[in-house]
This record gives structure tokens, sequence and C-alpha cells, in this order.
């Protein structure tokens, strides 16, 4: 019987448009899907490449804002091997019966057990501020009890537990919560094959236990890549709720008449006609495009814009870029914020930095930049603030004579500010506000002009 079920699987997968996926990884994909999207059990009912298992394909690629397809493409491949929350992402997936709010805003919870990853404190301290999120926002009130049952059961879990929930060891599912309601409901489980931490070296209790309790409080996963409760794990600082995680959570229980914290923004939409962008910079053959805590990949072989937080890929960058550009004959990106700035090796710090930027021989009245561009052709880096602009010579590591220099005089055409500025292919684009100009660097002239999200394909 085994045997007949490989070979019928593998037949499927032949006619997929991936077929060097392989048994386990079509076996894997199948599995997220009828985890997180409802698919059917079992392999039969007709071929992985059509009918329901294409369907969740797109129905998942649509709640991510990949493009749609129906395919197992490097980007939907992708997602599904990220750190997640086990909750499903579409709630009639959930078959528990949940009031989905709690009648009361006077809450209990318990903590059953601890991590070995932390000290007991911490876990104490994890919890509490995970909890006094929600408080932050809304009437809620949170009561710690030592023993008895709670509203909220908290406990560290590994594998099957108890709950027709089991987790699949490091990585994968890092949690779960049930919604509100009697019996479990409420219950919030961590997976202990993770490693719990303090800090951004693996993954953070606190974010996570901030996320299970919006489950635990009523929440579903939402499709804002920037909101706490996106499914998939990132590691951010501050605050940690958005518009939307607000909005949300206001909606069942009403403001909190003494709320002080400010909510982090909505995140950016890539065809947003008013989009604008922070920096934009080439790193290893793809394209960055910075918008507040958040960049944009471009690879020339998958167009379609995959989004994520600055500080999930560079947790020891800040949460917003000023400039950023790639100096590829040391295979580095230098990103500016302030007076500091900091060089990548790829997705590693270089030792010794961040430095002030007036290493760079920038005059100390300089504070910011505003964009950076490398010029292959040259050797020159062009470093821009406010209307003026200063060229840097790699090799020489010093600035170039007669700089400062008038930006609107020397970049006839541009007018007198840049947000952004990228060289590809012997052209310069510089963006300003929503548009983007395309200009030749040998002939000193604006070739065209196009809306700033037309490079992401809008």
């Amino acid at each position: 019987m085994k045997a007949f079920l490989l070979l019928a699987l593998l037949a499927r997968a032949s006619a997929l448009p991936l077929p060097s996926l392989g048994t386990d990884g079509w076996l894997s994909a199948e599995s997220y899907l009828r985890r997180f999207y409802g698919l059917a059990p079992g392999l039969q009912g007709g071929e992985m490449s059509s009918g329901a298992f294409k369907a969740k394909i797109r129905e998942m690629q649509s709640f991510f804002k990949l493009k749609v397809t129906g395919n197992l493409d490097d980007n939907t491949l992708e997602m599904m091997k990220k750190p997640r929350c086990g909750r499903p992402d579409v709630r009639e997936y959930n078959h528990i019966p949940t009031q989905f709010k709690w009648p009361k805003n006077n809450l209990t919870f318990r903590i059953l057990n601890y991590t070995p990853d932390l000290q007991k404190s911490a876990v104490d301290r994890a919890i509490r501020r995970a909890l006094n999120v929600w408080s932050a926002v809304t009437p809620l009130t949170f009561k710690k009890l030592r023993k008895g049952d709670a509203d909220i059961m908290i406990s560290f879990e590994s594998k099957a537990h108890g709950d027709n929930n089991p987790f699949d060891g490091p990585n994968g599912q890092l949690a779960h919560a049930f919604a509100p309601g009697q019996g479990i409901g409420g219950d919030t489980h961590f997976d202990e094959d993770e490693r719990w931490t303090e800090d951004s070296s693996d993954y953070n209790l606190f974010l996570v236990a901030s996320h299970e309790f919006g489950h635990a409080l009523g929440l579903d996963h939402s499709r804002d890549t920037g909101a706490l409760m996106f499914s998939t794990y990132s590691y951010s600082t501050g605050f940690p709720l958005s518009e939307d995680d607000v909005a949300v959570i206001q909606a069942l229980y009403g403001p909190n008449p003494h709320q002080k914290v400010k909510p982090k923004p909505k995140a950016p939409t890539n065809c947003d006609p008013e989009l604008s962008f922070d920096a934009v910079t080439e790193l290893r053959g793809e394209t960055l495009i910075f918008k507040d805590r958040f960049f944009w990949r471009l690879h020339p072989q998958m167009p379609e814009p995959h989004q994520t937080q600055i500080m999930a890929t560079w947790p020891f960058l800040p949460n917003k870029v000023d400039a950023a550009y790639e100096y590829p004959e040391e295979d580095r990106v230098i990103v500016f914020r302030g007076i500091r700035m900091w060089a990548l090796d790829g997705y590693k710090v270089v030792e010794g930095y961040p430095k002030y930027i007036h290493k760079l021989g920038l005059p100390k009245t300089v504070k910011e930049i505003d964009a950076a561009v490398h010029i292959g052709d040259t050797g020159k880096t062009l470093l821009f603030a406010e209307e003026e602009y200063w060229s840097y010579d790699e090799a020489t590591g010093t600035m170039d004579a007669g700089f400062p220099r008038s930006f609107e005089e020397d970049f006839p055409g541009m007018g007198d500010e840049v947000d952004a500025a990228v060289y590809q292919n012997g052209i310069l684009k510089f963006f300003h506000e929503q548009l983007q100009f395309e200009y030749s660097y040998t002939s000193r002239k604006v070739i065209g002009i196009k809306r700033t999200n037309s490079i992401l394909n809008c």
C-alpha cells in the first residue's frame, strides 16, 4: 500500500511545473496547506497540479500578497518555510467552538511551566509585557494566578501534547493559542523544541507571546505584513502593534481611555499611487527598495516584489534607513541613518561598524544623507544631502575636491532634491516623491519619467 501511495504521489509531482521539488517537498507543501488552509487530507482526489491543491495554493498566495499563480513557485515555497504561528490563516478552518471574544474585561492567566532556555523571572517578564501590549490599547486587565484554572493557561509543550495540534520540532510552528471560550479557550502553548530568547539571537518570547495572546483574545491573522498578527515570525523593537492590530482589537473590546502608546503604521503597499521611497540599492543582483521599516526585494528571475521588515533580516539596523548603495568591488552595501552608517556583507554587519558619516569626509553640518549611489563606470559614489551632493572616491577613500556642488545645476531637469537613487545598466534612476527619473549620466539629461512604483511592477 505504501509503495502504491508513493508511486501515485510521484505521478502527480511529475505533472507540476517544479518537478525538482521532490517527494518530501510535495508532502511538506501538502501538510502546510492542510494545516493552515484546510486542504482535505489524503492523496486521493486528483492530481496535485490541479483542482483543490492549486486552489489552496492560490488562496495562500492571495493571503500573503504573493503573485497568484496556483503553482509552487519559489516565493511560495520560501513563505512556506518561514517560522510562524501554528494557527490557521483562515478562521473557518479552526473547528474548535469559540465565542471569539471574552464577555468580560478582567481576565486571569496562569503559567503552568517554564522553559529552561530562560530564567523564570525572564519568562514572567516576557509574558507580563506581552499581555500589557494589549491592555495598553483596550480596557482589558490581566491578573496572574498561581493555582487553579485561569482564562489563559500558558505552557511550554513539545510535539503531541493533548490538544490535537502537535508541534513539529525546531522551527516551523513556534506556538499556538485558542480563541476565547470555555475549557481550552484562551490557552496558549509554546513549542519547547524552539530556543526562546529575550533578544534577536533566536525566537523572542515576548514577540511570539504578544502575537499568541492576540489569538487568545479573539484576533485572527492579519494580511498586513507590518502587523503583529501577521502569521510569520519577524523580530522588531519598540511597541509591536500596528494600526491594523489596534483597529481590530478595539473593535472587539473598545479603546483604552488612557491610551498613550502610538501604534506602528500599516505596511506600505507597492502599488499605492502616493508611494515614495527612502532608499534603493542593489545587493548581489537583487534590487532592495526601502520604505519606513520595510523593504522589498526584486530579483531579475522573480519580478514579483517580496516585502519584509528590515529588522527581520538585519536586526542590528535601525527600523528606518535614509539611503543605501552597493559597492560591488568589496561585496558590500552601505546603509545610512542619521549621522551613522553600516557596512553589510550580505546579511551580516562588517566588523568596525557602525561609523559616523563624517569619516567619509563630509562636513559636520551634514546630519543625514538623503540618497546615495555608486557609479561603477567611474568608481565614484555620489552622496546627496538636501540641495547639494558630494563625490566620494572609493579607491582612495577620500572625497573629491571641489565638492559639494549644486544638485540642481549639475543634474538639469531634476529639481533640487532627491529621495533615493540607483545605477542600473548605465542609467541613473532618481526617485523623488511619486516620480522616477531615468537620467543619462554621460549626456546629463533626463531621458524618461515614470511613476516611482513602476520599479515594483505597478
